[in-house]
């Protein structure tokens, strides 16, 4: 016979979980009920950000531009993340590892190039 009450842990997490989530989730939709949150009105819909109007639509599309630098920032990001454990760590790892980062490094050198000749640097 299986003993049940070794799940009880579980059953109570997850009975916490489905409860705060639900909680979290209809809560602020009842206040905003309560409290005439949900009718919207002239002064509701007022530019609050910045105090006057968009220029344009907000949906308006981006230039691509915004979205190459975004990923080139992600990626140089992420070079020096993988750098300063290396670096701490050199020395105890031996030559396989210093090896295997100026590989790392030489990649990432190739990349810039390539984004620096296809123009994604460049900004007009």
């Amino acid at each position: 016979m299986v003993d049940l009450s070794q799940y009880l842990p579980i059953l109570l997490f997850l009975g916490v979980a489905l409860a705060l989530s639900t909680a979290f989730v209809f809560l602020p939709m009842l206040v905003a009920r309560l409290t005439g949150a949900h009718k919207p009105n002239e002064q509701k819909l007022s530019e609050y950000e910045c105090g006057f109007p968009a220029f344009e639509d907000p949906r308006s599309q981006f230039d691509v531009r915004f979205y190459l630098v975004a990923i080139l920032f992600i990626v140089f990001d992420l070079e020096a993340a993988f750098l300063y454990p290396w670096a701490v760590s050199v020395f105890s790892l031996g030559w396989t590892a210093w090896f295997s980062m100026m590989i790392f490094i030489g990649e990432l050198a190739l990349g810039l190039v390539y984004a620096w000749k296809k123009g994604a640097l460049d900004w007009e």
